[in-house]
C-alpha cells in the first residue's frame, strides 16, 4: 500500500470529439482532444470515516461514509458509484477526507464535464486507499471511469470521453478487436469553444440516434447478413438503406460518411506537414453530416457556427450527443474575433487549447 497523502489535488480536462461524433458506441473510431478546461478533486484528511464534499460549482454538498458499499441516493450517483467499483476491487478507506470537487468544463454541455469529473475522482479513491496499483496507468483509470459512470448504471455512451480525459492530448480511439489508443500529433494553434447555453439530453439522444442506427442495421442484414458499418462502402449503404423511412435511414447513412470522415480526419492528422484549412474543411463537413442525417445539431449551434466562420475559424462542428450544448471552431489565427463573434451570437465562448490528461498533485495553491 501506498502512504496516504496530507494533501491532494487530481484533475482531468474535458475534451472535444474532432472527428467520429455518435461513433464509439457503434465500434467506429473515434478521434478527439483533452482541452485545456479541467474538473479538480481537492481533499485534506479529515478526522473520523466521512468524506465530506463540496460542490460550490452547482451549490451542492454530499456526505458518504465508504465503509461499506453505498446505496444510490439519485440517478447517475457517480460520487457512490466510483466509490463502489473500487470496494468491490477490495479498496479499503480508512479516514474522513474534506473534499472540494469543482471545474472549469461547461456543465451538461458536450464537453465531458462528467467524465472529467469521473475520472478524477476514481483517480483521487485510488491515491488515498493506496490502490494506484489496481490501475497505475491513466488508460486503467479511464476504465475504471468508464464502469462507474456508464456500465454501473447501463446508460448508452461509449468509452471515448474517460480515455481522453485520463489520457490526454489528441487520440485515435478503435474499438473493433479490442480497445487500442494511439496518440496523436495535436493540431497546432487554438480552437474556440462556444456554449449555446441550450441543455440537452445526453443519454435520451445517444440512445435515441443508437437505437435508430440498430433498427436500420437489424433490417438491412436480413438481405446483407455479412454487412458491417466498418467496412461498408457509401455507394453500397445509400443502395441498400434507400427503402428505409428517412429516420432511420438517415442516422444510419451518416454513421458510415462519418466513418469515412474519421478516416480523412485520420490521415490530415498524421501527415508530414499539417493541413490547417484541410483539417477545418473536414470539421464542416462533418457539421453538414451531424446537422442533416444524424440531426442532432440545433438552429442556435448552426447560428454560432456560421458566424465563427465569418470571422476567420477554418472550420468547426457541434460537439458532444448534439441537441444544444457547445460547438467549437478551429481558430488558430484569431480565435479572439471568433470568440467575439461567437458572444454575439448569443453563446459563451472559451478560448482552448489541447491538453494534458489526469493529474495527481501533492503540491498546489490553498484553496480559494
Amino acid at each position: 500500500m501506498n502512504q496516504t497523502p496530507a494533501g491532494l489535488r487530481v484533475s482531468s480536462p474535458g475534451r472535444i470529439c474532432l472527428f467520429g461524433e455518435h461513433q464509439d458506441y457503434l465500434n467506429l473510431e473515434v478521434i478527439a482532444s483533452a482541452i485545456s478546461l479541467r474538473f479538480y478533486v481537492e481533499g485534506q484528511p479529515a478526522g473520523g470515516r466521512a468524506f465530506r464534499i463540496h460542490l460550490p460549482d452547482t451549490g451542492e454538498e454530499d456526505s458518504l461514509i465508504p465503509a461499506a458499499e453505498l446505496p444510490y441516493l439519485k440517478p447517475r450517483d457517480y460520487l457512490r458509484s466510483a466509490v463502489n467499483i473500487l470496494l468491490r476491487l477490495g479498496c479499503r478507506f480508512r479516514q474522513g477526507w474534506e473534499i472540494v470537487m469543482r471545474g472549469e468544463i461547461p456543465i451538461n454541455a458536450g464537453t465531458s464535464s462528467s467524465s472529467a469529473m469521473v475520472v478524477a475522482w476514481t483517480g483521487f479513491l485510488l491515491e488515498i486507499s493506496g490502490c494506484r496499483n489496481l490501475a497505475p496507468e491513466p488508460g486503467a483509470v479511464a476504465e475504471l471511469a468508464h464502469r462507474a459512470e456508464v456500465i454501473e448504471f447501463r446508460e448508452p455512451g461509449g468509452q471515448m470521453d474517460h480515455y481522453t480525459s485520463a489520457l490526454g492530448g489528441t487520440v485515435w480511439i478503435q474499438f473493433a478487436g479490442g480497445l487500442k489508443v494511439t496518440p496523436l500529433s495535436s493540431p497546432p494553434g487554438t480552437f474556440v469553444l462556444g456554449d449555446s447555453l441550450e441543455k440537452k439530453d445526453t443519454t435520451g439522444t445517444l440512445g435515441s440516434v443508437r437505437e435508430r442506427i440498430a433498427r436500420g442495421l437489424e433490417i438491412i442484414k436480413k438481405e446483407c447478413p455479412g454487412l458491417s458499418l466498418a467496412t461498408v462502402s457509401e455507394p453500397e449503404i445509400l443502395k441498400l438503406s434507400r427503402k428505409l423511412p428517412p429516420e432511420i435511414r438517415n442516422p444510419l447513412q451518416g454513421a458510415v460518411l462519418n466513418r469515412i470522415l474519421t478516416g480523412e480526419g485520420l490521415k490530415v492528422l498524421r501527415a508530414a506537414s499539417f493541413d490547417g484549412r484541410e483539417f477545418g474543411r473536414l470539421l464542416t463537413e462533418h457539421q453538414k453530416v451531424l446537422r442533416e442525417l444524424v440531426g442532432i445539431s440545433t438552429p442556435k449551434v448552426d447560428r454560432m457556427l456560421r458566424t465563427a466562420l465569418e470571422n476567420g475559424a477554418l472550420g468547426g462542428k457541434i460537439n458532444g450527443s448534439g441537441g444544444g450544448g457547445c460547438m467549437f471552431a478551429y481558430a488558430p489565427d484569431d480565435p479572439q474575433r471568433v470568440a467575439r463573434a461567437i458572444e454575439l451570437a448569443g453563446g459563451r465562448s472559451y478560448i482552448i487549447r489541447p491538453d494534458s490528461g489526469l493529474k495527481v498533485e501533492t503540491e498546489f495553491p490553498a484553496w480559494q
